[in-house]
Formats: structure tokens, sequence, C-alpha cells
């Protein structure tokens, strides 16, 4: 079209004469011509709303995530050079876009950056000048295509979260050492092999959690013992033969896992599939004493159990492993021995907002003694986080099954006429808790101490765009939960809870909704044993008890009831009921289900 040269019709001929111009100043005008529409179209290429909305407003945080984001990827061809000169932000995440798979140099632009999540997508490689923002304290690469990490990754002096999760990765850069405020580490589901020898430094004296699970880490240093923080420690599934007895001198160690490990040592092997940690760690530290004091150390403890359990001795200690093994189990309940079992019908509606669910019963969660609701809460927490992709390919609901009043609705319901009690406010509307929710995000964002949107606002930006909102709502027509952003304060849980109403919901597919649903059920379970175990005082909060009372141990059991639930159509033709003879399948070797 632009080498085609231009002939007015119908013009004077003093326009004539003016369109007739030497070829030189021709070509020239056609350069010019060309340049500009080329300008032009790359600017409209980078017009990306959340960018210049972001720009306008001096935003500190931006989120660029799901397929809307990944189909502009896709045609530009990466992430638009206008996002490097927003200067100021401190928050910045692109998740959930298969199309991109490296980040520009400009990255280094963005000096203020406090946290940078690029997750879920097809990350081959990050930039050396990652090393550049010093400022950095959170760092999510998970779930990518990376084989190695970058070495100015180590010039990251305030780094305090590393999370290299789900990648290709076979080993750690040399000099990790140097970022000094580290806290928690993940690397779980790589390849490595062998852990850098600088990471277990005593300079990395804030580092608390080290999660290594599924590699092939074929030996574990017992200089690991160097770092005087570390309270979790997971490299379970993984090549481990030994474990080093130095171990038992991490002063502040609370939960380890070796699970999935062929440990040379079989009753050691035996114990880190059933025990709690105290006891794994004064195996090891007897161990380390050699056998004649690991032969003394036995006895003096046992004349200790004499001397505070009247008639537990040698036989319990003996039989320890064994019944920690029979802990963990999950007893299903078929829907046909329920007397009135619950059931959830779906809108055909749902289809075109959030189309899966699942839903199951479950008795036997222990909440009341000491910190087991909070421990629930996090666990479940932690879930939104890792395995739903922070709401975005699924969302968990629990409610005080007690206060739910069925049959159940799966629902579709415009914003106006949404209403609902959130968690810890007043009853609202969507669009009112929605422009509640963004206010508050709004004012978060202008203090200086908060740097991130955190609680529900973080999850705002999964609605936007749609006209109709899912719920499910109870027999009284009331909403009790509004997915993915928050539930009611009608079937709150709470420490006297004693059976609960489980639901996930997800727009990804129903495998999802099982998937998620079985690592909850297996995390409960590992969660009940883990109270039964370790037998905290009941009534701890004042909620209900006003003098705290020790949990007695015929109470105090692990095993879960879990009862099916079914959804159906609205014809009330089944559509799906969990558990199913194929849920709850996964290979755990202290985890039983029973049918």
């Amino acid at each position: 079209m632009l080498s085609t040269p231009f002939s007015p019709v119908g013009g004077s001929k003093a326009t004539q004469a003016a369109c007739e111009l030497p070829n030189n100043s021709q070509k020239k005008k056609s350069s010019i011509e060309l340049l500009s529409f080329l300008f032009g179209s790359m600017t409209n290429m980078e017009k990306w709303p959340e960018i210049e909305k972001a720009a306008t407003e001096q935003r500190r945080e931006l989120v660029l995530q799901g397929g809307g984001v990944d189909e502009r990827i896709s045609s530009c061809g990466g992430l638009p050079s206008s996002l490097y000169s927003l200067q100021l932000l401190n928050y910045l995440e692109v998740s959930q876009c298969p199309s991109l798979t490296e980040i520009h140099v400009e990255i280094q632009h963005l000096t203020n950056l406090q946290s940078l999540v690029l997750c879920r997508n097809k990350l081959t490689s990050v930039p050396d000048v990652i090393g550049i923002l010093k400022s950095l304290k959170v760092l999510d690469l998970s779930v990518n295509n990376l084989k190695c990490l970058p070495h100015g990754l180590t010039q990251l002096k305030e780094l305090n979260t590393l999370n290299v999760s789900c990648n290709c990765l076979e080993g750690l850069p040399d000099g990790l050492s140097q970022c000094t405020k580290l806290a928690t580490i993940n690397v779980s589901k790589n390849q490595i092999t062998t852990f850098p020898p600088d990471l277990f430094s005593e300079r990395l004296d804030l580092l608390s959690t080290l999660v290594a699970s599924d590699n092939s880490i074929q030996e574990l240093s017992g200089e690991i013992c160097k770092l005087s923080a570390l309270k979790v420690l997971d490299v379970s599934n993984n090549k481990l033969s030994e474990i080093p007895s130095d171990l038992s001198d991490c002063p502040k160690l609370k939960e380890i896992n070796f699970k999935g490990n062929k440990l040379s040592d079989k009753r050691l092997e035996k114990m880190v599939n059933g025990c709690q940690t105290k006891s794994i760690l004064e195996y090891l530290r007897g161990k380390g004493r050699g056998r004649r004091d690991e032969e003394g150390g036995d006895s003096d403890k046992k004349k200790k159990q004499q001397q505070h359990k009247k008639k537990k001795g040698k036989v319990r200690e003996e039989q320890d492993e064994v019944e920690d093994l029979n802990k963990m189990v999950v007893r299903v309940l078929h829907v046909s021995e329920a007397p009135t079992a619950l059931t959830v019908k779906v809108s055909a509606e749902v289809k075109d907002v959030r189309p899966y669910l699942v839903c199951c019963l479950v008795r036997g969660m222990s909440l009341k003694p000491g910190n087991a609701l909070k421990r629930f809460l996090i666990a479940q927490t932690k879930l939104h986080d890792d395995l739903c992709g922070r709401r975005t390919i699924a969302t968990i609901a629990t409610h005080d099954a007690q206060l739910v009043k069925g049959p159940l609705v799966y629902d579709v319901r415009p914003p106006t006429r949404l209403k609902v009690v959130p968690l810890g406010r007043r009853e609202m509307t969507a669009v009112e808790l929605i422009r509640q929710l963004h206010l508050e995000a709004d004012e978060l964002r202008k203090q200086k101490k908060r740097q991130n949107v955190t609680g529900l606002h973080k999850y705002l930006q999964l609605l936007e765009g749609k006209s109709i909102y899912p719920c499910l709502v109870d027999a009284d027509g009331d909403v009790i939960s509004f997915p993915p952003i928050t539930n009611s304060e009608k079937t709150k849980i709470k420490k006297t809870t004693t059976e609960l109403l489980i639901e996930v919901t997800s727009s990804t597919s129903l495998q999802t909704c099982k998937d998620v649903m079985d690592a909850l059920i297996i995390k409960m379970a590992e969660l009940n044993k883990f109270t039964a175990e370790h037998q905290e005082e009941a009534g701890s909060d004042g909620e209900e008890d006003s003098a705290r009372q020790p949990a007695a141990d015929a109470e105090t059991s692990s095993q879960l009831i879990v009862q099916q639930v079914r959804t159906v159509d609205q014809d009330g033709n089944l559509k799906v009921v969990y558990p199913s003879k194929t849920d709850l399948s996964k290979e755990i070797s202290n985890f039983t289900v029973i049918w």
C-alpha cells in the first residue's frame, strides 16, 4: 500500500503539482511514512491497560496473569518494554502465562522491587542482572522450565524467601550464603542431586525452612547443624541412604520429613515414616554418641518413663513405631450409610463462570487442643498458595457442618443480588464487598509499611470482567460461600467444630478439584496425627473452656471419617460423588483408607 504512488482524483492543478515531487523526495516521504506506521504499530502493541493504569496512578503493585495476558504476550513476543519503566513498583506478579519463556534484561530498571512473582509460566532462563534488584525480598520462580539459576541471585542481600520449586533444576548456585537474610528456601520437585557446600553456613542464621522434597539428593552433609534457626526440613522422596547424626544438634528443629528415602538403617527408615520429630532426633543423638552411650541413654530414658508413667515402660517404647504407623487412617462412609445424606444441586449457569465442584463431610478432625485450629487454617492457606495457584486454579472452603442447612445449591447471582456475610464483616452485596476491598487495598498501598496487598485483596483480579458470580446457597437461601473470595460468617469453623463440610471449586477441571481435596484430606490426617501425638491442652484460647484441660488419650484419636457427598444436576442426575474408589489413592506409606 505504501509503495503505490498517490494519485489525487479531481484535484486542482496546484494540488497535482504539489504531489508531483521529485523521485528522491517521494522516496524520503515514503520512508518517513513507513517508519511512522511501524512506530505507531509498536506503540499500539505496547498499550496494556494494566500498565497504563499503574503508571497513571503511580501504583506500587502490578499483577498480570491468565489467558488474556498470555495471548498478548504471545502476540507481542514477550512482555512490553513499557512494563520496565514502572520504577515505583515494589510488587510485580506475572503468572499463568505459558507464552512467557524469558524475562528481558530491562528488568534491572525496577530497582524498587521487593517481591517478584513469576510462577506458572514457561521460563527457561532468568537474566543475571536480577542481582541488581538489591531491594528484592521475595522471589518466586516456581512451576517453570528453568534448568539453572543465575549467579546474580547470590547478590540479593535482602532476599528473605526463595521459591524455585517445580522446575528442572539440577543444582543451586554457589554463594547463597551471601544472602544472609534468607528465611525460606523451597527447591522441591526438581532434579537436584546435591546441595552447594556453602548452603549449610553459619552466615544463614535466619534460615528456618528448607524444603527440598522430590529431588535426587544422595547425601545430606552433617554441616547442616550450622543452620541454627532451622525449624522445618523436608527432604522426602530423594535418594538418601543416611541421615547425619549432627542433625540432632539443630537447636530449633521442630519438623522433619525423610519419607520416601531408602535408608540403610531400617529402624530409622521405619521411624521417619511414622514417628514424630522428637523421637527421630533422640535416636540420631543416641547414634552420634556411639552404641554404648545409646544403650546408656535408652536405660536412663526408660527409668524416667517408669517414674512419670507408671504402667508404661519398655513395651510402649518398643511398640511406638507400630502405633504411629496406624494413626493416619481415613474411613470412608458411603452415601448409602448416611441417614441424612447431604446433596448439592448444581445450576446450569455455573458452566460459564466456575463449573467444577466437589464436596465431602469430615468428622474426627480434632480442632480443640492447643493450636490445632491454627495449624489447620495455615495448612489450608498454604494449599491455596501452592497447589491452588493462589486460588486461580482452585479454591477451598470449609464450613461447620452443624450450621449448614441442606440441601445446597451451587448457583450464580449478579453482583448486586449476591448477599453474603463475609468472615469478620457485616452482611453486604458482592458489589459492596468488592468496592470495600478495593478501598482497603488502596489504603494499604498508601501506607509505607505495607508494600503489597494481603488477605482477600490479592484475589480481586480473579473476578474482573465477570457479570455473574458463583455462590453456594443453603436451604434458607443464604449464601454460605462466595468463591474464590470468602466464606460466610454463618458457617465459620471454630475450635468446637466437630464435623466439617469441605468444598473445592475450580474453573480448570473436575480432576483439579479432586486432587486438591485429596491433598487437603491427607494433610488433615497428618495434622490429626500430630495433635494426637503431642497431647496439647484444650481450651487454650478461652473460646469454650474457661479452664485449660488436657485432652484425654481416649478422645484424641487421629482417625478421620470422610462421608461421601453427591453433586447432582438440576434434574437430579448424578454429576460426581466424592470420594469415589479412584480418589485418595495416592501411595503414602503410613496413610490408610478404609472403605
